[in-house]
């Protein structure tokens, strides 16, 4: 049977620990993703505890504004999974025991050297609607169930919640029974370390206020992202109305824009490192460590990253003679020592952040960025805020000025 295409979509993630902050929803953010690049317009994601009615509520509202509601969660084996019982109430069917999803949930405790709780029966539930979308990750299958309201085609697909098994079901069971609109999407997104979100909408213009391409603002751990969409009858058409734009955003934020896509700060730094043939060490006292942590994931095993240390303790500090008698400032020599120790050709040594006149004032740290021959110590200022947030902003800062010493 041929369905019609999936236009519109909505995403209901499932789970009281949710709402109570517990649990991040990051299912309804990949999925969004996911659903946007086959060209599916997600008109909403919300969250739902585990409540049946409400449940059951979330659902029939979706349905009334889109073609496919997409659930996440809810599958389990308990008394509060309730994602199958409330599919069940929107479709008015009666869900019955799979003798196929039955034998091989046994047979999968079998596997493991276990007997089947009896409550896992529910898992291989389904009603007479339903396509069962196989789970081999784990023992909640999920559904895609079809029907039509008022003459128009609809569909409830169930998801089970755990990434790991979510993901593999999305791209391996799920898209194969769904058809997906003939426009597709193009997207580039340019990353900025040093402005403001509003500064970077301001410099941008007009540009923000057009539907297709569309220009979006974000304010992220990383800086601020500018995300250019475009939508066109084929991969050429979207390309052809995405990149003009592109090119005129890139070409407003000019050398403020650090990376694209999937870069990270760090792995742009020490790319342009490796490609000077130059090695990197770290004196850090104001990030507590961030720095270093991603400095390190992008580069685990050590090749341009040397290593570095992290002092909390003015006593700490001073033993090492890496600061002098006044504030808790590295002394020029910070540099020479780090490179000196690590064996590495450049160093970023990351003062203490306080405040400049007052205990309510605006924060600043003295950042040493040190190449070859030739040490620069810049000031990064910032508003009072909270600490993490101060320690994350330093470091995004500091990597941008190497960044850009580096150019």
């Amino acid at each position: 049977m041929t369905h019609p295409p999936i236009k519109r979509a909505e995403i209901l993630t499932v789970g009281t620990e949710l709402l109570l902050g517990e649990t991040i929803d990051t299912n309804g953010a990949w999925l969004a993703a996911w659903l946007a690049e086959h060209g599916v317009d997600v008109l909403r994601s919300v969250r739902v505890g585990d409540n049946l009615t409400r449940m059951v509520e979330a659902i029939e509202v979706g349905l009334e504004r889109s073609d496919l509601v997409v659930t996440t969660g809810g599958l389990g084996p308990t008394d509060d999974d309730m994602t199958r019982e409330a599919i069940a109430a929107v479709v008015g069917e009666t869900p019955e025991v799979d003798p196929a999803l039955e034998g091989a949930l046994v047979a999968w405790f079998e596997a493991t050297g276990r007997t089947m709780p009896e409550q896992n029966r529910k898992q291989a539930w389904r009603v007479p609607s339903a396509t069962i979308l196989a789970n081999p990750n784990g023992t909640a299958p999920g559904w895609l169930v079809r029907f039509e309201r008022g003459g128009v085609p609809k569909a409830v697909a169930a998801l089970p919640g755990p990434p790991r098994e979510l993901k593999p079901m999305v791209h391996d069971e799920l898209a194969a029974h769904l058809t997906f609109p003939t426009s597709h999407l193009w997207k580039r997104t340019f990353k900025v370390g040093q402005l403001g979100e509003s500064t970077v909408a301001e410099m941008l213009g007009d540009l923000t206020q057009q539907a297709n391409p569309s220009v979006a603002t974000y304010a992220k751990a990383d800086g601020v992202h500018v995300r250019v969409a475009a939508k066109g009858a084929t991969e050429a058409d979207a390309a052809a109305l995405g990149e003009p734009a592109a090119l005129q955003v890139e070409g407003i934020l000019g050398d403020d824009v650090w990376g694209r896509d999937e870069d990270t700060l760090a792995g742009v730094v020490l790319a342009a490192l490796k490609r000077r043939g130059m090695t990197l060490a770290v004196v850090d006292q104001g990030t507590g460590g961030r720095l270093l942590t991603m400095l390190h994931d992008a580069d685990p095993a050590g090749e341009t990253f040397k290593g570095g240390v992290v002092g909390l303790r003015d006593d700490a500090w001073r033993a090492s003679d890496l600061v002098s008698d006044g504030p808790r400032e590295p002394n020029h020599d910070a540099s020479t020592w780090a490179r000196a120790r690590f064996a590495a050709d450049a160093a970023l040594v990351v003062g203490d952040v306080r405040p400049v006149d007052s205990e309510t004032g605006p924060l600043v740290a003295t950042v040493q960025v040190a190449t070859q021959g030739e040490t620069n110590e810049e000031t990064v200022r910032l508003p009072k805020r909270k600490p993490e947030w101060v320690r994350s902003r330093v470091t995004v800062q500091t990597l941008d000025l190497l960044r850009r010493r580096l150019r």
